[in-house]
């Protein structure tokens, strides 16, 4: 049996750079983007704090979400 790791299990390869990016630098961040990135449900209450949220700081509220 090999002990070493097969290094072409899904824990050995890198994430394509195009899905490391939120897309807010497009400029096309929904309220429901913005509700699913924090976490909570997707719910009239938090889509409208999702929308409040957008209109005070356009897509750079998706990126003070995600690390």
């Amino acid at each position: 049996m090999n002990a070493e790791p097969d290094k072409n299990s899904a824990g050995e390869r890198c994430t394509p750079d195009r899905l490391l990016h939120s897309g807010a630098e497009s400029g096309q961040v929904s309220a429901e983007d913005l509700v699913l990135a924090s976490g909570r449900d997707v719910n009239p209450r938090n889509l409208a704090w999702a929308e409040r949220k957008l209109a005070e700081k356009g897509p750079a509220a998706l990126d003070e979400l995600l690390p």
